[in-house]
């Protein structure tokens, strides 16, 4: 009898945790709504509501074997579910509410955003056996608030975004900030001080401290040099540190 009740324990806490995933699209529908009412500042932080529960619902699934209690629910696709939802769907109709890109090229950005990052989700080799995406992991959510918070011209923003829509089909090593072991450290670290320069400009909108605005410039060039080492030379080592730590 203990064991049944500790079994439906457990399938309750699955199913919870389901739930929670599921409460993105919830989050992403408010942020959706906050963007059409031109409540920019409140999309900017319903959006990071969303980053939120993305970012704790996996490791909380992991640590209560969720995929065991709960298999009648596929974790992994609703997450891919939700995460189109708020990481493409609404920052690309944000794109189109705040003209980040020139009203002549708005439509073709969008598509292209919509299209390739739809092949990016439906891809077989998303991640390495290190945990990394294979392709730009279509981030928009973080990718297009940027461009609003920084100010960013049309043209610098239109070329950007096709770069990552081209980078979304390529085999360039993006980091899950999370789970990748290798510089584990310096990427806590650098992404707990970017997203809180982030946070505080996405409360602070449209006006914020310039100190931040710094932050979130210059952080992402990290990013750039562990993907350049982690695509570009896998097996070389620097001061002893490898980029393929599976440790």
């Amino acid at each position: 009898m203990p064991n049944t009740e500790t079994s439906q324990s457990q399938r309750r806490t699955g199913f919870s945790i389901h739930v929670l995933t599921a409460s993105g699209a919830l989050a992403g529908l408010i942020a959706l709504q906050s963007v059409i009412d031109g409540h920019i500042r409140s999309a900017l932080l319903w959006l990071i509501v969303c980053q939120i529960l993305d970012g704790i619902d996996g490791p909380i699934a992991r640590k209560f074997d969720v995929s065991l209690h709960a298999p009648h629910i596929d974790g992994h696709v609703l997450d891919l579910v939700i995460d189109y939802v708020t990481c493409v769907v609404v920052p690309t109709v944000l794109l189109i509410r705040m003209d980040v890109v020139e009203p002549r090229l708005t439509m073709i950005i969008s598509g292209l955003i919509l299209i390739t990052s739809a092949l990016w989700f439906a891809r077989t080799d998303q991640e390495t056996e290190d945990v990394w995406f294979n392709g730009f992991p279509a981030v928009w959510n973080i990718v297009i608030p940027t461009f609003i918070l920084l100010g960013t011209s049309q043209s610098y923003a239109a070329i950007m975004c096709v770069l990552f829509c081209v980078a979304q089909l390529t085999k360039v090593k993006f980091p899950h900030l999370v789970r990748v072991h290798a510089l584990r450290p310096a990427t806590y670290s650098v992404t707990f001080i970017y997203f809180g320069a982030f946070i505080l400009l996405s409360a602070q909108y449209p006006s914020g401290p310039q100190w931040a605005r710094y932050i979130v410039l210059i952080a992402p060039v990290y990013l750039v040099a562990i993907v350049a080492w982690r695509t570009f030379a896998p097996h070389r080592t620097i001061l002893g540190i490898s980029i393929t730590d599976h440790s």
